[in-house]
């Protein structure tokens, strides 16, 4: 047994790219070694910026000897058939062996395959490797690219090492020839480092200042940094992705404390965050009150002899510079009003069917009024000349110098620049948090008019987008559209909003449709001869709005499933509740399915889903999908049995019990109401023939098998409910 080392040698390889291609090394590897018959005791994955390691551990000298054999044609089979299998199994005619298949002579080949060398796979595999490797971005280079069969390498590959125990893998690839020589740290060593072994490698570079281990970086970088802003009495703000992003840019990484100017505090902490952290790379620190605190933590990738302060000084130079940028951005953008930023959004092309980001504001801005004037229990109080006024605002902060720099800052600048225009604090909460939440894990908006300007706009850009047929298919989904629909089941859900989804989509479609006829209008007025938009994207059908509502609803529906499925509700009985119809108010939906789900997983709901099955089988296979209005039972030609007569009276005290509960949102007393007929349904199977020879007898039962059935559709379709 031997420890194999790999390392490949290349110029930087950018910090995003380095976790997924120590997987993909090891993917490659492993799957090499188990062709071959091979299999180490264990595989342990290095990476730095220039490069990437693997070591194997406990690799045989040989692969074992293996026998194969393969079936052939007949003995009697024509030469022509014959030859093409040996030679497909490299082996001569005499060499076959002939043996009985179903009373058949048929040829067999034997293949005995000797044992290989270890060396001699690891020379076949490393180049194999090295070419199938897939990196996100590739490149070829030197007087070889000029042909697209030549090497391709994330940056120009230097060098291999191969050692197999102590013994040189000799491989070649492109120019590039193994050997037991690599670089060490750029600064800090001269010439080759020579490695003896695997065991050999990590401390052969770290004598030569690079730190292989990835994790033992992240470690220096996560406890440096700490460290560092702890000895000046602040808190460094924890940011573990940045910590793996210095970890992968540096071979002997350094965290040092750096500071800037106090004044460029006045700019909001997020642009400071984002320009140290974005653009530099920059831990950010805070005071013991938590306040932001005037410094940074940056990575060195040197062990400085002036203990880092030129290495500091650059850094706060370049800082400064950002920070100068982003407070003049700051300070530009507040000339303008954001009702005159606004306007700008008309030059903004939001889809070339829909119109710009101003005809979506517009549109927003309708619905979010509509949204905010409803009357009803349920539903948040909020001022609709506020909302209006948020919704037209909401957007405008996309052409602002801030947002053009950094635009993971949309909304949260809108709102910072309404806060010191002097606009209401609703309005200016609500231009900030209006894309909330946009993820499973995000703060959920409660204010009543960021609630009602945020699902505006997703309910805008969902009815959108269906419009025009850009619906999400498979797992492409271009404009976010599930995103979008999660974010307003969300906030319907988290803030209990008892808003009719079918009306807010219809109304919102309607407002597609009069958007398309004043943009159109408006180049007639402009004597604009061509335009797309002549041509309308939407259906005018007679019938297409309804069509519409049920598409979107139905999308709706699905994302509920996936959404409350990670909460434990069963989409079975989503689906049970929604095939009811007419159902379009999530909370009072979602309300029914959770008592659902608790009554059905009580053994009287599971007798009595079996009971339902039952009765709908029977219904649908001896009188078709009939259906029962009569909620009292109708007089009988003769005297029902016992069981029968337990039925009855059970249904006609149950079903005005379960409609009052419904109709009061009682759901759980609804199912108490519903779990009496367990028992005298089980019982009229048990003891009554439906299918009677008596004409009377038979439709009697079945009308009453039908009341049964309807009486349990006044909670949820149950034919949709699984086991």
């Amino acid at each position: 047994m031997a420890d194999f080392l790999l390392e490949l040698l290349s110029e930087e390889i950018p910090a995003r790219m380095q976790a997924k291609a120590r997987a993909n090394l090891e993917r490659l590897f492993v799957a090499q070694m188990a062709e071959a018959g091979l299999k180490a005791s264990a595989i342990t994955i290095y990476s730095t910026p220039r490069r990437l390691a693997l070591i194997a551990k406990d690799l045989p000298a040989q692969t074992e000897a293996v026998s194969e054999e393969a079936k052939g044609p007949p003995e009697a089979a024509p030469d022509q058939a014959v030859d093409g299998f040996c030679r497909k199994n490299g082996v001569t005619r005499e060499q076959l062996e002939v043996r009985d298949v179903k009373g058949r002579p048929t040829f067999f080949a034997v293949i005995n395959k000797p044992g290989r060398d270890t060396k001699d796979v690891l020379a076949e595999s490393i180049p194999a490797i090295i070419k199938a490797f897939p990196w996100p971005k590739s490149m070829r280079w030197g007087d070889a690219s000029q042909s697209t069969e030549s090497l391709r390498w994330v940056r120009p590959l230097s060098g291999i090492i191969a050692i197999l125990g102590d013994d040189l893998v000799s491989c070649e690839i492109d120019g590039v020839t193994s050997g037991f020589e690599t670089v060490g740290h750029r600064f800090h060593h001269q010439g080759a480092v020579t490695v003896a072994n695997a065991s050999d490698y990590a401390g052969a570079l770290k004598a030569a200042h690079v730190l292989v281990d990835h994790e033992e970086r992240q470690n220096i970088v996560r406890d440096g940094a700490a460290k560092a802003a702890s000895d000046a009495g602040l808190d460094l703000v924890e940011d573990e992705g940045l910590v793996i992003e210095n970890a992968g840019l540096t071979e002997w990484p350094v965290p040092l404390l750096g500071g800037f100017d106090p004044a460029f505090l006045d700019v909001p902490e997020e642009v400071i965050q984002l320009t140290a952290r974005v653009n530099q790379k920059y831990f950010i620190c805070r005071d013991k009150k938590g306040a932001l605190a005037p410094n940074f933590v940056c990575t060195a990738n040197i062990d400085a002899s002036d203990g880092g302060k030129a290495i500091v000084a650059g850094n706060e130079k370049v800082l400064a510079a950002r920070l100068s940028d982003a407070k003049f951005f700051w300070e530009l953008d507040q000339k303008t009003k954001l009702e005159e930023h606004a306007k700008k959004l008309s030059n903004i092309v939001f889809h070339e069917k829909l119109g710009t980001v101003a005809n979506k504001v517009e549109r927003v801005a309708k619905l979010a009024e509509w949204l905010a004037s409803l009357e009803g229990t349920g539903l948040l109080r909020a001022n609709p000349e506020q909302t209006k006024q948020a919704a037209r605002l909401c957007k405008a902060d996309l052409v602002t110098e801030m947002v053009g720099e950094f635009p993971e800052l949309q909304g949260l600048m809108g709102g910072y620049y309404a806060e010191k225009e002097g606009l209401p604090v609703e309005v200016s909460n609500a231009i900030r948090d209006h894309y909330k939440p946009v993820g499973q894990g995000d703060d959920v908006p409660t204010d009543p008019v960021t609630v009602w300007v945020s699902l505006a706009d997703k309910l805008d850009t969902i009815a959108s987008f269906f419009a025009i047929d850009e619906k999400p298919t498979g797992s492409k989904d271009p404009f976010a559209l599930r995103r979008a629909a999660l974010g307003v089941i969300q906030l319907i859900t988290s803030n209990e909003l008892r808003v009719g989804l079918e009306g807010a989509v219809a109304f919102a479609y309607i407002k597609l449709l009069e958007a398309h006829v004043e943009r159109v209008e408006g180049y007639q007025e402009a004597g604009v001869a061509r335009h797309p938009e002549w041509k309308s994207p939407f259906n005018w059908d007679e019938g297409a709005e309804d069509e519409f509502v049920r598409s979107v609803l139905g999308f709706f529906g699905d994302r509920l499933k996936v959404q409350q499925r990670e909460a434990g509700v069963r989409h079975d009985l989503i689906d049970a509740v929604f095939a009811l119809g007419g159902e379009d108010d999530l909370v009072r939906l979602l309300a029914r399915v959770k008592a659902l789900q608790a009554f059905v997983e009580t053994t009287d709901g599971g007798n009595l889903l079996a009971g339902y099955k039952r009765a709908s089988n029977i219904l649908k296979k001896e009188a078709g999908d009939r259906s029962s209005d009569d909620q009292k039972a109708q007089p009988l030609s003769y005297t029902p049995e016992k069981a029968e007569k337990a039925l009855i009276d059970a249904l006609d005290a149950a079903r005005p019990k379960v409609t009052t509960a419904i109709e009061a949102e009682q759901f759980e007393t609804a199912m108490t109401a519903l779990a009496v007929l367990r028992a005298p349904i089980d019982q009229f199977f048990e003891d009554v023939t439906v299918n009677d020879d008596d004409n009377d007898k038979r439709e009697a039962r079945l009308a009453l098998l039908a009341r049964f059935r309807d009486a349990v559709h006044q909670v949820a379709d149950f034919s949709q409910i699984e086991g």
